[in-house]
This record gives structure tokens, sequence and C-alpha cells, in this order.
């Protein structure tokens, strides 16, 4: 991925010493132009087009971003009423991602998210043990962990 972007700016370097114009615009139209160069050489790279990976990687930021304000909304509305009615507990989630920095990084989205936590990964690194502050169906919780957070991240790493 590195060497394709590396590669997207030489060209659209390259376009602005053909053209002995210094602007964006100049750089901008080479960029592109670079853009459409490695799309249309991509099934010749070992990992692809890197611009999927950049849209996979913008995909989560905003998945995140989306969590966390429901998830705020969500706890502080049981922080605001009268009496607090949580049903707080803690359920394992086996997971299908495979590497550590995969891991890691489905453990911190979910301790950023308010209202749960991850308290601890098994020795090899396939369950995930989560507190969370409320509880309604272990199972429906661990499948919308699934469906986002890590469908979201296999989609940037693989």
């Amino acid at each position: 991925m590195a060497l394709q972007i590396l590669l997207n700016f030489i060209i659209a370097f390259v376009w602005m010493f053909l053209f002995e114009d210094w602007s964006f615009s100049r750089f901008a139209v080479g960029y592109l132009l670079g853009i459409a160069s490695i799309g249309l050489l991509s099934r010749f790279w070992p990992q692809g087009f890197y611009l999927r990976r950049l849209w996979a990687a913008l995909k989560l930021l905003l998945l995140f971003a989306k969590e966390l304000l429901l998830s705020s909304w969500a706890v502080m509305v049981h922080v605001m009423r009268p009496r607090l009615a949580v049903r707080p507990g803690i359920f394992a989630l086996k997971t299908e991602l495979k590497s550590d920095w995969e891991i890691t990084l489905l453990s911190c989205l979910i301790c950023l998210t308010p209202g749960t936590l991850t308290l601890d990964v098994a020795r090899d690194g396939r369950i995930l043990y989560i507190h969370a502050m409320d509880i309604e169906d272990a199972e429906e919780l661990s499948e919308q962990i699934k469906g986002t957070f890590e469908r979201a991240i296999m989609e940037v790493t693989r």
C-alpha cells in the first residue's frame, strides 16, 4: 500500500515537471491520473488497490463515531433517569480476528465506546471478555459487535 501511495505521488510530481507548472491544480490532475493508472494496473499488485483500504479505514472511523454518539446517548439516558435500571454483565465474544493488531484494535474500539469495557483477552486471542453496562441479550450484543466493528476491521486489514 505504501509503495502505491509513493508511486502515485511520483506520477503527480512527474506530471508537474512535464508541464513546468508548480500549481496545486496541476498536482491534483497528476494525482488523479496516478490513481487511474494504479487502478487500471491493480490486478498486478498482490495486495490490491490502496484506495479500497483507505476507503475501508474511513468507513471504520465513521462507524466508530456513530457508535460513540449512540452509546454516549444511551449512557446519558441511563444516568439521567431517577431510578437506575441497568443490567450490567460480562459476556464472552468469540472473534474471527487473527492478528494481534486486529484484536487490539477491536479491544480499543470497545473500550472507547461508553458503556462497554474489554476486561480480558484469552491466551489464544480468540475470545474477548467484555463488561457491558446494560445487557439485555448477550448473543445480540455479540452479533452487533461482530457485524459492525469486527467486519469493518477485517475490511481494513485483509
